[in-house]
């Protein structure tokens, strides 16, 4: 027996896929949105945020934990001793609130934050 989902399951399904892809897109190549260091992070220099940001590229430990609506849209990882989270957020094109929906990128900002684990 095969299960069929029809409705707005079936629509809530296809939208957390595409934002997932949509994230994972942002996250690994850094375009299509805008990327935010904290200064506890720019204070480390340039090789460890370069260091950084590789980790968060290919990060995959995603899971029920730290992800459970599916979207990849948040990561704990140490590197070099280092904690470090990240964050993509999905805005409005203004940044004045949240994105009408966030499976469309004509509607949507992504901005992906990383900080160290102490600043949040």
């Amino acid at each position: 027996m095969r299960l069929q989902l029809i409705g707005d399951r079936m629509t809530e399904i296809v939208a957390v896929c595409r934002i997932r892809e949509l994230n994972d897109q942002f996250r690994r190549s850094l375009t299509g949105g805008l990327l935010h260091i904290t200064r506890g992070v720019i204070a480390l220099g340039g090789k460890q945020q370069a260091a950084i940001l590789d980790a968060i590229a290919s990060f995959d430990g995603f899971g029920p934990d730290n992800d459970p609506y599916g979207e990849h849209d948040f990561g704990a990882l140490t590197i070099d001793g280092t904690r470090t989270f990240f964050k993509i957020d999905c805005f409005d094109r203004a940044l004045t609130g949240h994105s009408p929906d966030p499976a469309d990128p004509s509607v949507t900002t992504r901005v992906l934050t990383v900080m160290l684990a102490e600043e949040y």
